[in-house]
């Protein structure tokens, strides 16, 4: 059940209901453009500041926290930001986005920072950041937790551990738990109780005029459709409130593999026994591996290392991991952690590179159903040529992601705005170009030869999908939020109502900028 604050709000939004929502579908003519006069920081002090609450900060360029306020993940295309504004509690947030429309200027709103998308280069003006909003309250009697916008993967993850429970949360230690969320949320909770998104039960929402109200099932239940897949398009979450579930697994078990170009097609040709076209067992977190390079494996040729994660003992893991036993790895290593060290065992802890910033990023994703051996072969050998070529992108990953995804299927594709119900696998690709290397173009090449590759293998009978969280922002709408007619119609009918001057127009918008 939702806690106390959503049933209060939801008497109150009921009321707001008409005067909150916006029906023009012609405003989408006034689309912000980037601003290009300057914003002082002094000016928006004077007019905002007194309105705000007393531990509101506001600051500009000369501040000695703006370098931690703007430092990002991706240095790729980042957003101009003028003036930082960060809330001092959810209530300054309404105020915060009704003074930027009163004065004309764009607002954008940080979690923490770690958007791949080049849309949010598009961005010029003030940045809501709301990483000092980071209570996370448990309610014991309803199973819920309740999250503040700005709260972290790890701090959720912790603080539910130390009382005996677990929900759906992102693998990468470093993200907040509420821009996965409004994408979908993929992670190894998922093939037990499904993605982020299936867990919300309630939504706290400042919409673009600023008007703040609570979205649910029974609470506009339009917009709630809308805010589990598309949710980057329709307004700010202050908080939300979600499922827990009790600890049911004390320990998990992993068993890490390093294997080499003699290993890939039978690797393959397992790991898609293993993953069964879905039907892996939810006991299982999942199977996720990487092709980089390892010096100390091959200085020549990419390494390809694979960790699995298991719900239980070593020994009843070990049936279903003979097969890869028997492939003769080059390595092993194996262990078991509390959930709380998953995100460690897959790199992508606080210390790892998922969670270092300020680095250029050339991305690219797909979705799959199955691995197709060939292709794998054909990456791989790809990847082995680009690196020969360019040394200096030795770095550079391809990432797969198989989680168990029992979960996430027993979810109705039509209830949310999620519309990739059937990717089994996620992929990922990875250049990090050094600093005045120049190679930013040839990465770009490099990732969209994998991604074609990717997306050719699941043959033509399969369009390509994108997750995304993961979009890098090429790629078409309909790979992001659906082939069906309906659900692109659908998600523009609701912004022009919500959001008709398409002020959430910087993370893979529904409605585009225009040039």
């Amino acid at each position: 059940m939702p806690s106390l604050y959503c049933f209060v709000a939801l008497g109150i939004t009921l009321t707001q209901a008409l005067a909150a929502a916006y029906t023009n579908p012609k405003d989408y003519a006034q689309m912000p453009v980037p601003r290009q006069s300057p914003l002082p920081s002094e000016s928006v002090q004077q007019g905002l500041g007194p309105l705000l609450s007393k531990n509101a900060s506001i600051f500009g360029p000369d501040d000695s926290r703006w370098s931690d306020a703007t430092e990002r993940y991706q240095d790729f295309a980042v957003p101009q930001v003028q003036v930082v504004v960060q809330p001092g509690v959810e209530d300054d947030i309404p105020t915060i986005v009704k003074y930027a429309n009163e004065h004309g200027i764009n607002f954008f709103v940080v979690n923490r920072g770690h958007s791949l998308t080049s849309t949010v280069g598009r961005f010029n003006g003030i940045q809501i950041d709301v990483r000092s909003l980071t209570d996370i309250s448990i309610n014991k009697d309803a199973m819920t937790v309740k999250l503040q916008a700005g709260a972290r993967n790890y701090e959720t993850i912790d603080v539910l551990w130390k009382e005996g429970y677990v929900t759906t949360t992102g693998s990468c230690s470093c993200v907040g738990m509420v821009g996965p969320a409004l994408g979908g949320g993929h992670g190894v909770q998922q093939g037990v109780h499904g993605l982020i998104a299936d867990n919300l039960i309630c939504l706290n929402v400042v919409l673009a005029n600023g008007t703040a109200i609570t979205v649910s099932e029974t609470s506009y239940p339009d917009l709630w459709w809308a805010m589990r897949g598309a949710g980057h398009n329709f307004g700010i979450v202050t908080s939300f409130d979600m499922k827990i579930y009790p600890v049911t697994v004390p320990s998990y078990y992993y068993r890490n593999y390093v294997f080499t170009d003699k290993h890939v097609e039978p690797l393959f040709e397992e790991l898609n026994k293993f993953h069964a076209n879905g039907s892996l067992s939810p006991t299982w977190g999942g199977a996720f591996g990487v092709y980089t390079m390892e010096p100390s494996v091959s200085t020549t040729e990419a390494t390809i290392f694979w960790t699995f994660i298991y719900g239980g003992s070593k020994e009843d893991a070990a049936a279903d991991l003979s097969p890869f036993d028997a492939l003769g790895p080059v390595a092993v290593d194996e262990g078991d952690v509390p959930f709380t060290s998953i995100s460690d065992i897959l790199i992508s802890g606080l210390e790892s590179d998922l969670c270092a910033p300020s680095k250029v990023h050339i991305t690219g994703t797909a979705g799959l159903q199955v691995y197709n051996v060939t292709v794998q072969r054909q990456l791989y050998d790809l990847y082995n040529k680009k690196v020969a070529k360019e040394p200096l992108l030795s770095g550079t990953k391809l990432v797969h992601e198989g989680y168990a995804v029992e979960g996430v299927l027993r979810g109705k594709p039509e209830d949310s705005a999620f519309p990739l119900r059937d990717d089994n696998l996620l992929m990922y690709f990875d250049a990090m170009p050094p600093p005045n290397s120049g190679l930013e173009n040839f990465a770009f090449q490099w990732a969209r030869e994998t991604e074609d590759l990717w997306n050719a293998g699941e043959g033509e009978w399969r369009k390509p999908t994108t997750y995304v969280n993961y979009a890098a922002g090429h790629e078409s709408l309909e790979s992001m939020y659906g082939y069906e007619p309906w659900r692109l119609e659908k998600l523009r009918a609701l912004k022009a109502q919500y959001d008709p001057l398409n002020k959430f127009a910087y993370y893979n918008p529904i409605v585009p900028l225009e040039s």
